[in-house]
């Protein structure tokens, strides 16, 4: 019998496990409740420590990082939860991505979900990751999520039209995922053609 497919929900910050990791949890959740046969793997960057980029082949790094790349390359698609910091996505997530090939994000569907003080920052995160997704040649959905503290009481996302649009977001990468052959996509990203 084959192994579902993963699909990977990462949250993007490394400060302690809040309202971001709250709603990529709910995220999760919604893979149960109407994913189907997909695997869910959740990597918080607040509890594995990346290595920072400086160069080294893939295979210099140490366990913990090579293990977190290992993880995107494994999945089928992606989640990426970043909060807004000084108006973009945070380092550790830059960081993370620098080290990871190019394969392990080429073709492969990619959803975005930023959350931010206030709906005046909504763009930060989504228009700077997604250009860095498409370096990879990743299929980021068309549309993200963004949530604000609004969304959340006591720590956990209850908002309904937030809980709403992530459901959504997570159904769209399952259906990509489940419908997409990923090795007849192409062409190549130029960050495989030129490095």
């Amino acid at each position: 019998m084959a192994e579902a497919p993963t699909l990977l929900m990462i949250v993007g910050a490394a400060t302690p496990p809040g309202r971001l990791a709250a709603a990529i949890a709910m995220a999760a959740e919604a893979v149960g409740t109407g994913g189907g046969d997909v695997a869910v793997d959740i990597l918080n960057l607040a509890e594995t420590p990346i290595e920072i980029c400086d160069g080294r082949p893939l295979d210099a790094y140490g366990a913990a990082t090579q293990q977190a790349v290992a993880r995107i390359a494994a999945a089928r698609a992606v989640l990426i939860g970043a909060p807004v910091y000084r108006a973009s996505f945070p380092g550790v997530l830059k960081n993370l991505l620098d080290i990871t090939p190019v394969e392990a994000l080429q073709n492969k569907p990619v959803g975005i979900v930023a959350m931010g003080g206030s709906p005046h920052h909504f763009l930060a995160v989504d228009s700077q990751l997604r250009q860095v997704l498409a370096w990879f040649g990743a299929l980021v959905a068309p549309t993200s999520v963004y949530l604000t503290g609004g969304d959340f009481r006591d720590g956990q996302l209850t908002a309904e039209p937030a809980r709403n649009d992530l459901a959504a977001l997570t159904r769209t990468l399952i259906t990509l995922l489940q419908r997409l052959d990923r090795s007849s996509l192409g062409p190549l990203p130029l960050a495989a053609k030129f490095t």
